[in-house]
């Protein structure tokens, strides 16, 4: 692709509207949430990008008339009972003071309605899609600003594009600080559910509804640490959030394991191991990616003895593992990661790649997962997490059911991970058209793309993984 074409990706796009969606007046007032220790280790990552995929063969008069306000008053009457979407995140910078997110009256969120000319057939397809395409559909969160003695941070961003007589993306960017999968998905419950029905039935959306009490317990040592971690003096005057912008060599493909294909693996990995530490339809399909990503990029760069170490990582809902537990609608950050030793990369390439990708990562959530200690977990997060190892990582769990979002014209015809870009991770979504599958995003250099898609095509499709060894 020439010079041209990539800059007349970057330019089809078109402002419909811009506007700010806030609670309805008087129903959340002035209100802060102090941030735990779960929430503030998020405070220097990348911003979460998701876009939502919908068909929708209606004229634009409709889109403007029907849908528009629709999505603004839902949003609104959502907002009343998740206020910190609409609140920003308040840093005190070198102070050591615990950060909070603030609300006050009159705070909101940044939405914004847009017409696209892209092609949605094909930016909804699976087969290897330039990056960089997807980059106009995902909002901006809003410029940090120095207000005194602490820098406030907008949390969360909206942006709706419209494709004419054909479909609807709906993009979400949140600050990682504000919350995890789990809130992120009870707030699209809500909204959607309002969205739909048309009205607000709390009967409708109670199970969803967020609980703020801080019932997080840890030690003040934990805060000390991470307050010494490089990085937290730079959110002072200039401080920007990063976000996807401009051209990239990725690409970003989507490769569907079926049920057939999970119990293939399973199968085969039982036959290889006597004792199996942990295999489920989510540690198989991320080791088989992991090892798959190593062979293409050993491919790509035809070397087979490459020794240098790397690892994988997912991250872990510690809402159930706290003593006491705490409710699935508890607000924010509850995860920490689960971390497989360094291993050589040599070791992920050849026939035992896979084998040996199920070994160490199924070894690393076995222990993490029989683990009930969450603070000593959090003590080796901050130990371990930022070690310069190569690291795959994984975005988004098959747990949430991603492909029921539905606002009212239908399930999602796809959903997108678009901040996986910013450091070569995975996402992991239950599958939308097959009922026990996996589906996972790849993003990737192009060259290495294709060889991935050559190699775990080919891998799914040989007899290997029928035979016994």
């Amino acid at each position: 692709m020439d010079i041209l074409e990539k800059i007349a990706t970057t330019n089809m796009l078109t402002i419909l509207e811009n506007c700010r969606v806030s609670p309805p007046p008087a129903t959340v007032g002035h209100r802060s949430l102090p941030q735990s220790f779960f929430d503030k280790v998020w405070l220097l990552f990348f911003p979460i990008h998701q876009v939502f995929f919908y068909d929708f063969p209606h004229p634009k008069s409709y889109f403007l008339e029907t849908i528009v306000p629709k999505l603004k008053q839902s949003l609104c009457i959502t907002l009343q009972h998740f206020f910190p979407f609409a609140g920003n995140l308040i840093v005190f910078p070198n102070t050591g003071k615990t950060p909070e997110i603030r609300h006050v009256e009159g705070d909101s969120v940044a939405l914004t309605f847009a017409e696209s000319n892209l092609d949605f057939n094909d930016l909804t397809g699976n087969h290897p899609r330039e990056s960089q395409k997807f980059y106009p559909l995902v909002p901006k969160l809003g410029q940090p600003s120095k207000v005194s003695d602490y820098v406030s941070i907008p949390l969360f961003s909206v942006q709706v594009t419209f494709f004419p007589d054909t479909g609807i993306a709906i993009g979400l960017t949140n600050h990682h600080s504000l919350c995890d999968a789990t809130t992120r998905f009870n707030f699209l419950k809500t909204w959607t559910s309002i969205a739909k029905h048309g009205t607000y039935d709390i009967s409708l959306v109670s199970e969803s509804l967020p609980v703020y009490e801080r019932m997080i317990k840890y030690p003040e040592s934990l805060d000390e640490i991470f307050n010494n971690q490089p990085g937290i003096e730079t959110i002072d005057d200039g401080y920007e959030i990063p976000h996807l912008v401009g051209e990239t060599d990725k690409v970003r493909a989507t490769l569907v394991l079926t049920q057939t294909h999970v119990n293939k693996l399973k199968k085969w990995l039982s036959t290889q191991l006597a004792t199996v530490e942990y295999v489920s339809s989510f540690s198989v399909a991320c080791a088989f990616v992991w090892s798959c990503i190593a062979k293409a990029r050993a491919t790509e760069q035809k070397s087979q003895d490459d020794d240098g170490l790397e690892r994988f990582i997912c991250a872990v809902d510690w809402r159930s593992r706290m003593d006491p537990p705490l409710p699935q609608t508890y607000f924010g950050n509850c995860i920490g990661p689960c971390i497989s030793a360094p291993i050589k990369s040599s070791l992920l390439v050849g026939n035992k790649g896979f084998l040996t990708a199920a070994k160490v990562f199924g070894k690393a959530l076995s222990e993490t997962l029989k683990d009930k200690d969450v603070i000593k977990d959090a003590y080796t997060w901050l130990e371990r997490v930022y070690e310069p190892v190569p690291t795959v990582g994984v975005s988004g769990s098959p747990k949430v059911k991603i492909y029921e979002v539905d606002f009212g014209w239908g399930k999602p015809k796809k959903h997108e991970t678009p901040s996986i870009d910013y450091n070569g991770s995975i996402s992991v979504n239950a599958c939308k058209d097959s009922p026990g599958g996996i589906e996972i995003g790849i993003s990737l250099p192009a060259k290495q793309m294709n060889e991935f898609i050559s190699i775990s095509k080919d891998e799914l499709e040989s007899s290997f993984y029928d035979q016994d060894y």
